[in-house]
């Protein structure tokens, strides 16, 4: 059995894990997801689509994937301005690494915030600051801003879809890095 020598660019990778949550999609997209998804990880995906009981016509399907940092933010990249699809997408953090949650919505676009160890969203220092300045200025209000950068419109937006899934099935998929 032959080993695969280590490189420069193959011994900085970090492997990581995370979901890959498929709110609702319309079945045409389906496939299309899949393929994204599938050249995103490199290797193929294929997932066990159920009907979204939130929205007639729409699926929804769940992945745990694992693979090297950064694959969260290459999905969402991948996926984010499709029309009628919503999404959300976490990767672990790392000993080298924060890890990431993405959301999606048509009418929201992306949010991303940075996550801790146990999962916390990271707000970093200028966004809060900047948050206190709008404030300050009456453009908007503090809670509403801090609202924002928790993700706030876009978990009150995706609930129902969240719910909606409770006991599909996980589908586990593995990509030694």
């Amino acid at each position: 059995m032959k080993e695969d020598p280590v490189t420069a660019s193959t011994a900085t990778r970090t492997a990581t894990r995370g979901v890959l949550y498929v709110h609702s999609a319309p079945s045409a997209l389906c496939p299309h997801i899949e393929w994204a998804v599938s050249g995103v990880l490199g290797m193929p995906v294929s997932l066990d689509w159920t009907p979204q009981a939130a929205q007639s016509g729409a699926y929804r399907a769940e992945l745990s994937w694992s693979g090297a940092t950064g694959s969260a933010a290459a999905v969402a990249s991948a996926l984010r301005g499709w029309n009628h699809l919503r999404f959300e997408i976490t990767e672990e953090a790392t000993a080298s690494s924060e890890g990431s949650r993405y959301s999606y919505t048509p009418e929201l676009g992306v949010f991303h915030a940075v996550t801790g160890l146990h999962g916390d969203i990271m707000i970093p220092e200028d966004r809060l600051k900047a948050a206190v300045v709008k404030a300050a200025l009456g453009d908007t209000t503090l809670l509403g801003e801090i609202d924002k950068l928790l993700g706030k419109p876009w978990d009150d937006e995706l609930e129902t879809f969240r719910h909606a899934g409770d006991g599909a099935p996980v589908r586990w998929l593995h990509q030694v890095v």
